[in-house]
């Protein structure tokens, strides 16, 4: 079976990057909800240039970054009104102030100075203008920068007639997405989820009874606190910070039409996600109706646990993150499905750290069981195995690209196919990977590894983006015909 490697090379690019919010540590003495001190005498300092002096080091700003990021005096002054409370004085101050102020709380980051990999490819929701036989793609990445921190990028993308892939240039620029202002939570969605993450009951009804049937975040905290003070007792604390942390990981963000995808890059933005956004494994997904939303499992990593999560998006401009409940929502590695399999969502898991688990749902966002599909059994997959993206379906069955852990922690990629009406029953499994670690692609920060979080099928073709090392992203393409042949 022939497995032909494109010329094309995705590699981190630390020119790239986007602008952030900064704010200077106040150290182990910092109070939660009150006055940077620190903050403050960096305002004060500013606060004491004369107007001259202001004027000519907000010019130094602008010669040294005004070029590099679009729209960047409205971010600062977003930044000055996030910190304006903090003034020593309510006296006016001039725009030029106000503009150095937030230029001082506002930071460049790199998004992918570290790595750029772990790509997982769908079809895009507009194919306008594609020539005949091709195919636009949205290519989703994991980004890691300064702190090991991950994010999701992306690029636009288009496979040619004849099977060449043409990415063109990424954007200079990068923009974080904006959250939405004053999302509203639907009351008895978010009490089902409260009680399912373990809220006690009596807490959930107090909580209920004073909120409306539409309420925001602000107003939650709202009726916490004056649940809370009604009672003063530590449980109800702890039990109210559960809520506000439900609703805080449950959001919204989105971007602008006019930025291309590889200007759109969503950075860590919930208490679950601190350290990181890992692997999101997208797939289109089509409901029994025909309507398309296209859902991405993800790992949320916020330095101490992991937790697989859920964010779905319908035009890749506007994303929703929603968190996943149930026994089985645990560990990496899951993957949903393209569409419903006798009326239930259907996913692949990895629960045990070591074999491909399925699991079945009436509802999307909650996953109780699990059960074991296929185990280690080559020996370049002794040690673990797993999924490498959502299951592909085909004629013969649904499709799963899996990755094999071996001798000295060696990746490969390989294949197995479903059955596909009863996706429980492997029909056909590879006894050597469709991809090993060329020698050009042992070496980087995690060595010996090739992976994907998901590719696609065009015109008879697995096109199949993938990591290496850890470091970098490449293509291939695999006749299907072949692969499914060798299969069954």
């Amino acid at each position: 079976m022939e497995v032909r490697r494109l010329p094309v090379i995705l590699r981190p690019d630390a020119s790239r990057v986007l602008i952030r919010p900064f704010s200077p540590s106040d150290g182990p003495s910092a109070q939660p909800g009150t006055a940077s001190p620190r903050g403050l005498r960096i305002i004060s300092r500013v606060l004491s240039l004369s107007e001259e002096e202001a004027q000519h080091h907000w010019e130094v700003v602008c010669a040294d970054f005004g070029q590099r990021h679009p729209h960047i005096e409205a971010y600062f002054l977003e930044r000055y009104r996030k910190v304006a409370s903090w003034m020593p004085t309510d006296a006016k101050i001039t725009e030029v102030r106000q503009l150095l102020i937030g230029s001082y709380f506002t930071q460049e980051y790199s998004i992918e100075a570290a790595a750029l990999f772990n790509p997982s490819a769908v079809e895009a929701p507009d194919q306008s203008g594609v020539p005949e036989g091709a195919l636009r793609f949205v290519l989703s990445l994991r980004a890691v920068g300064e702190g090991h921190i991950s994010s999701i990028c992306f690029r636009g993308g288009i496979i040619t007639p004849d099977f060449q892939i043409e990415l063109g240039e990424p954007a200079r620029w990068v923009v974080e997405a904006r959250r939405d202002v004053d999302e509203s939570f639907d009351r008895s969605w978010f009490c089902r989820k409260a009680r399912e993450i373990g809220v006690d009951g009596d807490m959930v009804d107090r909580i209920s009874s004073v909120l409306t049937e539409k309420f925001t975040e602000a107003q939650l905290k709202d009726a916490v606190s004056h649940t809370c003070g009604l009672r003063r007792d530590s449980n109800c604390e702890a039990q109210g910070e559960r809520l506000l942390l439900l609703a805080k990981s449950n959001f919204s963000v989105h971007f602008s039409p006019q930025q291309r995808y590889s200007e759109r890059a969503i950075f860590p933005a919930s208490p679950s996600q601190t350290n990181g956004i890992e692997d999101a494994r997208f797939v289109k997904f089509t409901e029994d109706d025909g309507s398309v939303m296209y859902y991405a499992t993800y790992t949320a990593y916020d330095g101490r646990v992991i937790f697989p999560q859920l964010v779905e998006t319908e035009d890749f401009l506007h994303f929703h993150f929603r968190t996943l409940q149930g026994a089985a929502v645990q560990n990496k590695g899951m993957a949903l499905f393209p569409r419903r399999i006798n009326g239930r969502y259907v996913m692949l898991s990895r629960q045990d750290s070591e074999n491909i688990r399925i699991m079945f749902s009436d509802d999307l966002y909650t996953w109780e069981t699990s059960d074991i599909l296929a185990k280690p059994t080559q020996p370049w997959e002794f040690i673990q195995m797993g999924n490498c993206g959502s299951p592909i379906e085909t004629e013969k069955g649904w499709l799963v690209l899996t990755h094999g852990v071996g001798a000295m922690r060696k990746y490969c990629i390989s294949a197995l196919l479903l059955d596909k009406d009863d996706p429980t029953q492997v029909i056909g499994r590879l006894k050597d990977p469709l991809i090993r670690p060329a020698p050009e692609e042992r070496e980087g920060y995690v060595p010996n590894v090739v992976y994907s979080c998901g590719g696609l099928i065009h015109r008879g073709q697995l096109f199949l983006p993938y990591a290496t090392s850890d470091w970098f992203t490449s293509f291939a393409l695999v006749p299907l015909d072949e692969l499914l042949d060798a299969l069954v």
